[in-house]
């Protein structure tokens, strides 16, 4: 396995250019203080007033008067097709955990693209910041500090199953599949565990969780392993 691109033990903030804004990018800051720029992300980087510590992505998003601005020892051009650039910086980044910025909202196919590759690098700790909501792939076992009301949804990418304390509607015994049983529309009762029996889970929680969720995945290091990739 080659050397990663960013390696930390603070967690790291990956910038897409998809939508978000400046106080996306900062409130991201504050948990993930190490930004790196995803191809086109590096225009939001510089406009929120930093300088990346790196850019990744196969570059052809990436205004040429953005790029000027950033050193070419931090510019990393990965320019095979097989894979998005999120899914480039994804793999290139060892951190405890990592907060994808810039990657929900805009255009749907993108969208479900990062949430696939949530799925597919689930050894990775990381959480997609999206307007309202908050997207990760749910480790092994999982607590949220949720309230009573707020919506915990549940989507599978993959056949998986596994059980709940604190849902209105407990998932034991449920056979999760994307062509058959999701869990969206759930909602907690309290604080809410989960635990999963392997990787395909995508858990949407209220975006206010960002911080107890990051915190809580930096804490239990890295969760499933390492898929074979083709």
């Amino acid at each position: 396995m080659s050397d990663p691109i960013v390696h930390d033990s603070a967690p790291v903030t990956l910038v897409g250019g998809g939508q978000a804004s400046v106080r996306d990018v900062e409130e991201a800051l504050i948990h993930a203080p190490l930004l790196v720029a995803v191809d086109g992300g590096v225009s939001l980087a510089l406009a929120a007033g930093h300088l990346p510590h790196a850019v990744i992505g196969d570059m052809d998003s990436a205004p040429p008067e953005a790029l000027a601005q950033i050193p070419s020892d931090r510019q990393h051009r990965i320019s095979e097709q097989q894979s998005t650039d999120f899914d480039k910086a994804l793999r290139n980044t060892r951190a405890p955990v990592v907060i994808g910025v810039g990657f929900l909202g805009a255009r749907i196919d993108h969208q479900m693209a990062a949430m696939t590759v949530l799925v597919r690098r689930a050894d990775r700790a990381c959480v997609l910041l999206g307007e309202h909501e908050i997207v990760l792939a749910c480790p092994p076992h999982l607590h949220l500090d949720t309230r009573a009301g707020e919506p915990v949804s549940l989507y599978p990418l993959s056949p998986v199953r596994g059980r709940s304390e604190g849902l209105n509607w407990p998932i034991d015994g449920i056979d999760f599949a994307p062509d058959g049983t999701v869990g969206t529309s759930n909602h907690a009762l309290g604080p809410v565990e989960l635990w999963m029996d392997g990787p395909g889970m995508l858990v949407i929680v209220p975006r206010r969780c960002l911080e107890q969720v990051v915190g809580f995945l930096a804490a239990q290091g890295q969760s499933w392993s390492a898929r074979p990739q083709t």
